[in-house]
């Protein structure tokens, strides 16, 4: 099995390094900047997302790519149009047009994040962005949805949390994602039989967790961290804009992009 994961030098692209290696299965590393050093079962191409000739090319002889490739982050919307929205367009017509068969695409919670944090949040939450960020996020799931219907590709939208080493806040104690959670629900999306179309929450097992885990229990993820272990240090001191699905990204502080 050989696998293109995009964006791959980025911070969850290295928690997938390390942790979706197996000895049947390569790992084609795509980013705009070359890997410092290229392991075991490990290719490396330097391309940009937004160049289609360059993804096709690069997803020869693929079976499933992993999109994670683009801002991580709420940007001018120039910028989040190129690489978050046509890179992800990109992404899903050059899998297309090399016969892949999976896509697995890295959304987020901002896709929904004017939602109320209300216990608990479905997995088929309808969309309502945050930010621009969160815009680029529901366009990627409605590509994927008609890359599913009019292509037949299966397609694996995961709506990730708080993806770090550690929960960074209190919102996080909720919404964390721990890393090998990630490499955990990752796998999950790569090796579940004909997801078809599908959208799921990115969350470890956490005590305070709101967001539902039923639908990425219907592919075979089964978390095993819970940032509970983290709360003393974290402290309990919530913002005001906790109780949105987005955090604060729902504040004001991104009424006005940088």
């Amino acid at each position: 099995m050989r696998v293109l994961v995009t964006g791959a030098a980025g911070r969850i692209g290295g928690y997938l390094r390390a942790r979706l290696p197996r000895p049947d299965r390569t790992l084609r590393l795509l980013d705009i900047t070359t890997p410092d050093a290229v392991g075991e079962h490990e290719e490396a191409i330097t391309a940009d997302v937004t160049d289609l000739d360059a993804m096709v090319a690069a997803c020869a002889d693929v079976d499933a790519v992993v999109h994670l490739g683009g801002q991580s982050g709420e940007a001018p919307w120039e910028e989040i149009l190129a690489t978050n929205i046509h890179g992800t367009y990109v992404a899903f017509e050059a899998a297309r047009r090399a016969g892949v068969g999976r896509v697995v695409f890295a959304s987020s919670n901002h896709a929904a994040g004017f939602h109320p944090a209300t216990d608990p949040v479905p997995d088929d939450l309808p969309t309502r962005p945050d930010t621009y960020y969160g815009v680029s996020k529901v366009t990627g799931e409605a590509l994927g949805s008609l890359y599913h219907d009019r292509y037949g590709l299966d397609v694996v939208c995961l709506r990730i949390g708080t993806c770090s080493d550690t929960p960074p806040n209190a919102r996080g104690l909720a919404t964390w994602l721990s890393p090998d959670d990630c490499g955990r629900l990752v796998e999950a999306s790569l090796t579940c039989r004909a997801p078809g179309f599908r959208v799921v929450w990115g969350v470890s097992a956490n005590t305070r967790r709101r967001w539902s885990l039923a639908g990425a229990h219907e592919i075979g993820y089964r978390p095993q961290d819970d940032a509970e272990v983290f709360a003393a240090q974290v402290g309990d001191r919530t913002a005001d804009t906790d109780g949105y699905v987005g955090g604060e990204f729902a504040g004001p502080s991104f009424d006005t992009p940088a």
